[in-house]
């Protein structure tokens, strides 16, 4: 008998340690986990030796093939490359005419009845300074697969079979249908990804992990680490500060698009540009290889541009926004914003999560409060909207936030969650905004594509009067600097498990876990599909 109650306590003992902390137990007080520099290792990109980024197709066979969501579960996106990129001081884009953009498809792997057509296009990247090597695409094909029902696996070969060129026969599984009780089971969330050693663990624990979705929060590829003629740094500017145009090597994405198919040719990736996809050339052209090389579900959202959009995976509402493109209330992004918020209705999708590239929060030194003015801008919006929970990159390295508005401790804000820290071969941000003699000057803030200066000293809080806290702010929660990946389990109308996955450890454990839980009945969302965001002000 004192046997069974010895183990009744050990058992309820355990249950209560191995609790999972809720956002109802917060707001945390701030956690940093010291840095290992011991983690540093393997950030080093895979050369162009490597058989995982090497072509092993001929003439127009298909490759780099990947899927993407279109705007809802009934439909989505195929895309692959076909043809021989060029790079040198003489090329000749090839003709996208010359091959078909066609997909055969089925829920049988031995009987592919359904077909679509979809479009072409190249593009090059070109530099008008001597010496400098330019660069144009092989052809790169999108088609939209319309008719699909939900949560259903489909079969599908992508290519021209007139060629022949044909893939082999690949699959993929449909969001589930919009509603509050139907959610796809794991989706993974990572930016800042790259192609180094780091990077491919982090891939392979995605893989491990199962992901339904593939969210990419921007900086897919640094092949603007690189000079034209292949030699590359860690610090561009430090390497390379005398070129006359910051340069690419833009083979680095079809090496990119190679080694991804084996994952993203399955699962669907959902991608927003970061910095890193700037990559201005010739005519101030900017974003070409990201714009072109990804499938964006813009017009289904009845958005104008692949900088921002929208789309549904069951019952989450995500919106996409762009850092790098204009934000202010007179631009045509916040105007679709407001749109687009303002036609989710909370009955059917009841999760709203944001992502764009640069965090709003962050105590980092490394583009710290550099996202300013993105923040005065929309902020509001978001807030008055209820967004859930946001997703951003851009700094290299985990921090998970209290809910927070306008630097404020709020139950009715969003938990902003970075995950920089894909694996790229850029530094690890080690140093914290808080520590003394690592606040950043002011005025070196800024990033000029992202608007002006707005990051004035704070006027009230534990930082009044200071442009950095003394200590870790209260909004940041938990923040350390390791590589890895996170991933989202939806599990019901107000119930979601945010868990993130370190690579120095098993894929199994989780380095930081919480159930974030929404609370409609305290924090209710306006109806304002009779009331314009305008008149809520």
């Amino acid at each position: 008998m004192g046997l069974l109650i010895v183990l009744s306590l050990f058992c309820c003992f355990s249950i209560i340690s191995a609790k999972i902390l809720t956002t109802l137990d917060g707001p945390f007080k701030p956690v940093t986990v010291p840095y290992d520099v011991s983690l540093r290792g393997n950030a080093v990109d895979l050369p162009d030796t490597d058989p995982r980024v090497q072509r092993h197709g001929n003439g127009f066979e298909p490759e780099q093939i990947s899927v993407s969501l279109s705007y809802d579960y009934d439909s989505i996106w195929i895309s692959w490359v076909t043809g021989d990129y060029q790079i040198g001081n003489d090329v000749k884009p090839l003709n996208p005419e010359t091959v078909k953009s066609f997909v055969q498809y089925g829920t049988l792997n031995y009987a592919l009845t359904r077909e679509a057509n979809g479009y072409s296009q190249v593009y090059s990247q070109l530099y008008p300074f001597e010496g400098l090597q330019n660069y144009t695409s092989g052809i790169i094909h999108h088609v939209r697969l319309t008719g699909l029902k939900p949560s259903t696996k489909y079969y599908y070969r992508c290519g021209d079979p007139y060629k022949p060129a044909m893939s082999g026969v690949h699959h993929f599984t449909t969001m589930p249908v919009s509603g509050p009780d139907s959610y796809p089971e794991r989706i993974a969330i990572v930016g800042d990804l790259g192609l180094t050693y780091n990077s491919t663990t982090t891939v392979s624990h995605i893989s491990s992990n199962k992901p339904d979705l593939f969210l990419l929060v921007g900086d897919v590829t640094y092949a603007n680490l690189y000079l034209t003629n292949g030699t590359g740094s860690d610090c561009y500017s430090c390497s390379f500060s005398q070129t006359p145009i910051h340069e690419t090597y833009q083979p680095r994405w079809d090496y990119w698009g190679r080694f991804m198919q084996k994952l993203i040719s399955r699962t669907p990736i959902m991608v927003v540009e970061g910095n890193h996809e700037i990559e201005e050339q010739a005519e101030r052209k900017t974003f070409e290889a990201y714009s072109k090389r990804f499938a964006f579900p813009s017009e289904e959202s009845q958005s104008k541009s692949t900088m921002y959009y929208s789309f549904n995976a069951g019952g989450i509402h995500f919106v996409m926004l762009g850092a790098y493109i204009a934000y202010n209330e007179s631009a045509d992004q916040y105007k679709w914003l407001e749109r687009d918020l303002a036609k989710v209705d909370r009955s059917v999708t009841p999760w709203l999560v944001a992502t764009w590239h640069a965090p709003w929060y962050t105590s980092y030194k490394a583009h710290y409060r550099e996202a300013e003015c993105m923040r005065v801008a929309m902020e509001d919006l978001l807030y008055s909207y209820r967004v859930d929970i946001v997703f951003n990159g851009h700094v290299h390295a985990y921090e998970r936030s209290n809910r927070v508005y306008n630097y404020t401790l709020d139950k009715c804000a969003p938990v902003h969650i970075t995950v920089g820290d894909g694996g790229n071969r850029e530094k690890m941000a080690i140093e914290h905004a808080d520590e003394p003699g690592k606040c950043p000057e002011p005025s070196t803030t800024p990033d000029k594509y992202m608007g002006g200066f707005c990051a004035a000293n704070f006027t009230t809080g534990p930082a009044a009067g200071k442009f950095c806290w003394d200590q870790q702010p209260d909004f940041s929660a938990y923040r350390e600097s390791s590589f890895g990946h996170g991933i989202l389990e939806v599990k019901n109308a107000t119930w979601a498990l945010w868990t993130w996955y370190r690579n120095q450890d098993s894929e199994k454990v989780a380095g930081d876990q919480i159930y974030i839980v929404r609370q409609p009945h305290i924090c209710s969302v306006p109806n304002k599909a009779n009331k314009k965001w305008a008149d809520f002000r």
